[in-house]
C-alpha cells in the first residue's frame, strides 16, 4: 500500500488528536454534570446557617408584599414568614400584588400606609418599584426581599435579599439534563422576561447546555408565567410540531410552566416518564412534587426551602432592626427527583430541610 505524504499524515494525526481531545473534554463535562447532580441530591439534614444574632425585637408588625400569590414559591415563602413571625412574637400582614406591575405598586403603597416595622418584598425586582421603595427607604422602614434580585445579601434598597445562588440553581437543573441525556440533550428553555431574575436563571441554564458539545438548545421561549394556563397547551403543541423527538428535555425557571403541559404531551403520544423530560429551576410546588413522585411529565425540580427562607427573612428583619449586619446565609442548592422525593419534607410535597432550622432560629432570638 502506498504511504501517505508526510504533510497529509501529519494533518490526519493532528485531526485524530483533536478528536480525541474533544471526546475527552466531552467526557469530563459529562462526568462533572453527574457529580453535580449527585451532590445536589444528597440529604439536606445538617444546619449550615447562622448560630448567633440579636435577640428578638418586641411587639413588631411587618408586611409581606407578594408579587403574585398564585405563584407557589411566593405563597410558600409567605407561609414561612407567618410561621416565623408567630415564633418571634410579631404580627404580620400579607398583601397580594396579583401578578401585575400596577398591582404590586398598589400593594407596596398600601403596605407603607400601614406604617410597619419592616417590609418583605416577595418575588419581584426592586428596579420595578423604584419610587415606592424609595419612599420606604426615606421613611426608614427596613426592607428585605425574597427573589428580589439576582444575588443574595445586601442589594439596592434592601437590607438583604434571600435566595439560593441563582447560578448554582441553573447549573444543577441544566446539569441534570446533560447527565440524564448522556451529553446529548435537545433542550427547550422557558422563562418570563417580566422578571430579571427569571431571565438570569434561564440564560445561565442556556450557557450550561451550550457548553455541552453534544447538546442543543432548540428554543428559548419567553412566555408570561401568569398566563401559563392559557399559553402552555398551544405552545407545547407548536414545539412538538417543530422539534418532534429532537425535543428530549425541558428546562424552566418555575414549575408552573409544567402544570399545563402534561395533557398536551399525552395527546401527542408522549409517556409521562419519557422525553421530553422536564426539570424546573424553582420553586418546588406541591403539584411538581406530585408529578415527580408519580413520574408524570416532570422528572425534577430545584426547589427553594421556602418555609426556611421565610424564617430567614424574619431573622434578617430582626437583624436590620437591631442595626446588626445581615446573616450572610445562602442555602445550598438541592435537586428533588423520584429517587429522593421521600425525604426533606417530600412526604408533604415541599422541600423542608430536616436540619432543625426552627430550633436554631428560636435559639438565636431567645425564644
Amino acid at each position: 500500500m502506498k504511504q501517505l505524504p508526510f504533510q497529509l499524515r501529519t494533518i490526519v494525526l493532528v485531526a485524530a488528536g483533536l478528536g480525541m481531545a474533544a471526546h475527552a473534554l466531552a467526557d469530563d463535562f459529562l462526568d462533572a454534570a453527574k457529580k453535580r447532580v449527585a451532590e445536589s441530591t444528597a440529604p439536606a439534614d445538617k444546619w449550615d446557617g447562622p448560630t448567633t444574632g440579636p435577640k428578638a425585637a418586641a411587639g413588631k408588625t411587618i408586611v409581606f408584599v407578594a408579587a403574585d400569590l398564585k405563584n407557589g414559591g411566593i405563597l410558600g415563602t409567605s407561609k414561612g414568614v407567618e410561621e416565623a413571625s408567630k415564633a418571634i412574637g410579631w404580627n404580620v400582614r400579607v398583601i397580594d400584588g396579583q401578578g401585575s406591575v400596577s398591582g404590586r405598586t398598589a400593594a407596596l403603597n398600601q403596605a407603607l400606609a400601614l406604617n410597619p416595622s419592616g417590609i418583605v418584598i416577595g418575588g419581584f425586582d426592586t428596579a420595578e418599584q423604584k419610587v415606592a421603595l424609595g419612599n420606604a427607604t426615606k421613611s426608614g422602614v427596613p426592607l428585605v426581599g425574597w427573589h428580589a434580585g439576582e444575588k443574595s445579601g445586601p442589594t439596592a434598597g434592601l437590607f438583604a435579599n434571600v435566595t439560593t445562588a441563582l447560578d448554582e440553581v441553573a447549573d444543577v437543573a441544566a446539569s441534570w439534563a446533560v447527565a440524564d441525556s448522556g451529553g446529548k440533550a435537545g433542550v427547550v428553555i422557558f422563562t418570563d422576561s417580566q422578571y430579571s431574575v427569571a431571565v438570569y436563571k434561564a440564560r445561565a441554564m442556556e450557557a450550561v447546555i451550550k457548553k455541552c458539545g453534544g447538546c442543543t438548545v432548540l428554543s428559548f421561549e419567553d412566555s408570561p408565567i401568569s398566563e401559563s394556563s392559557t399559553r402552555m397547551p398551544q405552545l407545547t403543541t407548536s414545539l412538538l410540531q417543530r422539534f418532534g423527538d429532537k425535543w428530549t428535555h425541558s428546562l424552566a425557571i418555575n414549575d408552573l410552566y409544567f402544570d399545563f403541559m402534561g395533557p398536551t404531551l399525552q395527546a401527542g403520544g408522549k409517556k409521562g416518564d419519557a422525553s421530553p423530560k422536564a426539570v424546573s429551576a424553582g420553586d418546588g410546588s406541591e403539584a411538581a412534587y406530585q408529578r415527580i413522585r408519580t413520574k408524570r411529565y416532570q422528572a425534577g425540580t430545584v426547589p427553594e426551602p421556602l418555609n426556611m427562607q421565610g424564617w430567614q427573612l424574619v431573622d434578617e428583619l430582626n437583624r436590620a432592626m437591631a442595626k446588626a449586619p445581615w446573616s450572610g446565609y445562602s442555602p445550598k442548592v438541592h435537586l428533588v427527583t423520584a429517587e429522593n422525593v421521600g425525604s426533606d419534607g417530600g412526604p408533604k410535597n415541599v422541600f423542608d430541610p430536616d436540619n432543625g432550622y426552627r430550633t436554631q432560629y428560636k435559639a438565636i432570638w431567645g425564644k
